[in-house]
């Protein structure tokens, strides 16, 4: 395969979105709601957990491609993918379970800050070997 850590990442990454997708399905048959969120706490966590993934997934998936198709570092590609996929489920998890009296649990917060790092990691790193075959 050419493309082995975009491959790994790209199922994983459906894999979840699929699950989360059924969830929200779910979660709507459940409380018997067609469109929108309504006030239940379950379909708004099962429906953000699909959308902020459908939301992220993309564009790390397509920045890794194109890094693993420029042949960089394949450990340091795992590295990242894994961190993602680690962020990913911090960030589900905290959708899942809101912290009593407000504000994000520290599982959400996580994982928005871990993919924030990953997502500037991959432009800093994309931007870099850009630079090296331009320059």
């Amino acid at each position: 395969m050419t493309l082995p850590v975009t491959a790994a990442l790209a199922a994983a990454m459906g894999a979840l979105l699929l699950l989360l997708a059924i969830d929200t399905v779910r979660q709507r048959f459940r409380t018997s709601t067609a469109h929108g969120l309504g006030d239940d706490q379950r379909l708004t966590s099962a429906s953000r957990s699909h959308g902020n993934l459908a939301e992220h997934a993309p564009i790390v998936i397509i920045l890794i491609a194109l890094l693993e198709l420029s042949q960089a570092n394949h450990m340091g590609l795992m590295i990242v993918s894994g961190v993602f996929i680690l962020a990913r489920l911090f960030h589900i998890h905290g959708l899942y379970n809101p912290k009593e009296g407000g504000g994000p649990p520290l599982s959400r917060a996580l994982g928005v800050i871990l993919t924030w790092i990953v997502l500037a990691t991959l432009i800093g790193w994309t931007l870099w070997l850009l630079k090296g075959h331009l320059g």
